[in-house]
């Protein structure tokens, strides 16, 4: 089974993937399963940008094909912001607990139908000549009044659903993977590497024709 490196050093998101993932026909590897050091680099302007740029280098530096995504909580009342910069937001260093405190502070006094947000996740997957593959996925909410639920990570304590009136935290893993922005770009990264498994696989077989 090839191996599929995972360019992400957050062990919840290693064990999303592998839940979204499972059967996919790669074996995923976290880098620090490899003694690999990745650092992250989220410098671009667009989700795309940042998911090519991670995948790419996880790729190269592995000499394996990578995955790599880029999410973010665009919120309506502050003109899509944080966006691509959600986990830059409130600065280098800053917690989710204050990074959520501060958004909520500048929403202060809004009302709930001005709360709209989404969660967009690019997923990019690449391999060590430079191939890349993009699948993007999004999930609509309202920003809560306050954090709620102890489940996933990030934002989704204040990530509220309407249609099931609880926020994206207090869901089952299998409830979010069914209905997130990440689950969703999952969805279509799982065909992705459905033909990237069959072209893997017929390589070897076309070379040796050749022969």
């Amino acid at each position: 089974m090839p191996k599929l490196l995972l360019a992400t050093n957050n062990p919840g998101k290693v064990a999303e993937y592998r839940q979204l993932l499972a059967g996919c026909g790669w074996e995923l590897v976290a880098p620090s399963e490899l003694g690999l050091s990745l650092s992250a680099e989220e410098t671009g302007d667009t989700y795309e940008e940042n998911a090519r740029m991670k995948a790419l280098k996880a790729a190269q530096v592995g000499g394996l094909h990578a995955l790599a995504d880029d999410s973010g909580l665009e919120v309506d009342a502050l003109g899509g912001e944080p966006g691509p910069r959600a986990a830059r937001f409130g600065g280098e260093g800053a917690t989710y607990q204050e990074k959520m405190a501060l958004l909520l502070e500048h929403l202060e006094g809004v009302p709930p139908r001005e709360r709209g947000c989404r969660f967009v996740c690019v997923i990019a997957v690449a391999d060590p000549q430079g191939g890349m593959r993009l699948c993007r996925g999004e999930c609509e909410g309202v920003v809560a009044e306050a954090p709620q639920g102890e489940g996933g990570f990030g934002y989704d304590p204040i990530f509220y659903l309407q249609e099931r009136g609880l926020t994206m935290a207090q869901l089952s893993a299998e409830e979010k993977n069914a209905i997130s922005h990440r689950g969703r770009a999952a969805q279509i990264a799982r065909e992705t590497l459905k033909e990237l498994l069959y072209e893997h696989q017929q390589r070897p077989r076309t070379a040796h024709a050749a022969d």
